[in-house]
């Protein structure tokens, strides 16, 4: 079994997820985190959750959506993430490529939210473009106060950024994006990566991998980008599913 370990099912309505949900289940996707990017959706994804069997939840804002409204405080946070459906904090983190928010802002969410993960002990979901220096240090000054779990998903940064957060015990979640042409450099940190570090995800309806680049992206799509992943690993592709699975348990465990 596959598990889709980020994607926005609060993009579609009920009938669209049922049917999503058909489809996973046909390409042997079993379940799915579907995950927050504002505080005042964290009740859609939680019920979300609760509607549809093997779909778990996360709550937080994105980095681009910090600006929005106040930040929320780290209690906040906490006490959205007392569902039992809920496995996950985020996603959270930088984004500078679009700087929709102020950086000061974005850093001071990305740190609550680091915060609030550490007192829960459910995992950080990070969010990270074109920031991996302020990234790196923060999650490295905020591991002062205490561990935390954490995974960088979507992964298109560098390989400085994917070594440190092995290093910092952090897991490091691919997208479709490792099937592009163009990703060379992506397929190469994750032929790279330790095997019990890695996850696979759609973040649909984003970036659908190739064969189905510029559609619609949706969970049981995720199979696309475990086929890569295994042939980077030179495993088979039941081989790779059985090991993200097991990853993604033994991060997201209160998913186990």
């Amino acid at each position: 079994m596959l598990v889709d370990s980020h994607c926005h099912l609060d993009y579609f309505n009920d009938e669209e997820i049922r049917d999503i949900l058909g489809r996973a289940a046909e390409a042997g996707v079993g379940e799915m985190v579907t995950i927050g990017v504002r505080m005042s959706q964290a009740a859609d994804v939680k019920s979300i959750s609760e509607r549809f069997p093997g779909v778990w939840a996360t709550v937080g804002v994105h980095p681009q959506n910090v600006g929005e409204s106040p930040l929320p405080e780290v209690a906040k946070i906490v006490a959205a993430a007392g569902h039992p459906r809920v496995v996950g904090i985020g996603e959270s983190g930088l984004d500078y490529f679009y700087d929709k928010a102020p950086r000061a802002v974005q850093q001071e969410g990305f740190r609550r939210h680091i915060r609030a993960a550490r007192q829960t002990g459910l995992p950080l979901v990070v969010h990270a473009r074109d920031a991996d220096q302020d990234i790196g240090d923060i999650l490295r000054e905020e591991r002062a106060d205490g561990a935390f779990s954490f995974v960088l998903h979507c992964f298109s940064s560098g390989r400085g950024l994917a070594e440190e957060a092995i290093a910092m015990g952090g897991y490091v979640s691919f997208s479709g994006m490792l099937t592009f042409p163009k990703s060379q450099e992506i397929r190469d940190i994750a032929r790279d990566m330790p095997k019990d570090r890695i996850l696979v995800e759609t973040d649909s309806p984003y970036l659908a991998p190739v064969p189905f680049r510029g559609k619609r992206n949706e969970p049981s799509y995720v199979r696309h980008t475990a086929r890569v992943l295994a042939g980077l690993h030179d495993m088979d592709e039941e081989a790779m599913a059985a090991l993200t699975t097991a990853n993604f348990r033994r991060l997201f465990s209160k998913a186990a």
